[in-house]
C-alpha cells in the first residue's frame, strides 16, 4: 500500500477578508474532492489572507497511478484560477 502526499502552498487572487478566503479555499477543496479520490485539507497559513497551505492524500498501490493523479489535481487548482502554486511538496510513503 503507499500514501501519496501532496502539500500545495497557494498565493491567492481576491480575498478582501478571511472570510472571503475561507470561500475561496472551500471552493478549491470542494472541487478537488469531486474530482479526483482524494482527502483534502486547509493544513496551514490559515491566519495570512492571501495564502494557503492545502494538503491532498491518496492511496493505491501504484505510485506511477497516485503521483498522475496528484499532477492532474495540481493542474486543475490552476485552471480554476483562484489562486496560483508558490511550493510544491510531494511525499510517497509505502506500507
Amino acid at each position: 500500500m503507499i500514501v501519496a502526499v501532496l502539500r500545495l502552498e497557494l498565493i491567492l487572487h481576491a480575498p478582501d477578508s478571511l472570510k472571503e478566503k475561507r470561500q475561496i479555499v472551500r471552493k478549491i477543496l470542494d472541487r478537488c474532492r469531486a474530482r479526483f479520490p482524494v482527502s483534502a485539507a486547509e493544513t496551514g497559513l490559515q491566519e495570512l489572507l492571501r495564502r494557503s497551505e492545502l494538503a491532498f492524500v491518496v492511496v493505491g498501490n501504484e505510485a506511477s497511478r497516485l503521483q498522475g493523479i496528484l499532477s492532474r489535481l495540481e493542474d486543475e487548482i490552476g485552471q480554476i484560477g483562484l489562486a496560483d502554486v508558490s511550493e510544491r511538496f510531494t511525499e510517497l510513503l509505502h506500507y
